[in-house]
């Protein structure tokens, strides 16, 4: 899977490639690499472009808007989200938790979504589309997880409040994440700017996350909080 942070060519470029080599425990999915100079140059990149200091940014399409943009707040929302998803991740790690190459996979998809919601449709030339559509198919491998942990848990018979252990905790604070960068996306596909399984995607994870929390909890004997009426 090749997923690209979206800038244009003429201000900066950054790709990510993240590549499921199998289903293993193994961080060696995820594969950063900068891209700042021709062929012809080869100074050492900086890290920093100069090219928002007075407060705009660019699409992928080329558009200069400025940072408080509903796009750019869409795209820092996502990128919150796959850095808590990350310190979720180093946590569930530090349990052996057996699914934390599906988190990977999640951040890698984030990249992806993040391409798309960079992309307004309304200024995109066809290669931006093709570029950077996003489908239906990652959706369907969310549910496909919620499905396998919720045959292990017991019924959820009650509200539950963030707890479980570490892990579980920070899978919990990811999901708020999620359902934040949801509502900032939301209106983006109503306009009709960025691909609706976006949205689906986004609404799913959250569900996934919290599936998962518990899961965290269960698997490591913890016992997660039940909300009581404060008396």
């Amino acid at each position: 899977m090749a997923s690209f942070i979206i800038k244009p060519a003429h201000v900066r470029c950054a790709v990510r490639t993240c590549r499921l080599i199998s289903e293993h425990r193994t961080r060696n999915t995820l594969c950063l690499s900068r891209s700042y100079a021709t062929e012809e140059d080869s100074r050492v990149p900086k890290i920093y472009t100069k090219t928002g200091d007075k407060g705009f940014s660019s699409t992928f399409t080329g558009e200069r808007r400025p940072k408080e943009d509903h796009i750019f707040e869409a795209l820092g929302n996502t990128d919150e989200l796959s850095s808590a998803i990350g310190l979720a991740r180093e946590f569930c790690l530090d349990k052996g938790h057996t699914f934390t190459y599906q988190l990977d996979k999640i951040q890698c998809i984030l990249q992806d979504v993040g391409s798309n919601i960079a992309t307004p449709q309304s200024s995109a030339r066809e290669s931006h589309i093709s570029r950077t559509k996003f489908t239906a198919q990652p959706i369907s491998e969310l549910e496909t997880w919620i499905d396998t942990f919720t045959e292990e848990l017991p019924p959820l018979t009650n509200f539950i409040l963030p707890s479980g252990g570490k892990g579980s905790a920070a899978l919990h604070l990811a999901r708020t994440v999620c359902r934040r960068a949801e509502r900032s996306v939301a209106p983006i596909v109503r306009s009709g700017e960025a691909d609706p399984d976006v949205a689906k995607f986004l609404n799913r994870l959250s569900d996934y996350l919290f599936t998962a929390a518990r899961y965290a909890a269960m698997k490591e004997g913890n016992v997660e909080t039940v909300y009581k009426r404060p008396e």
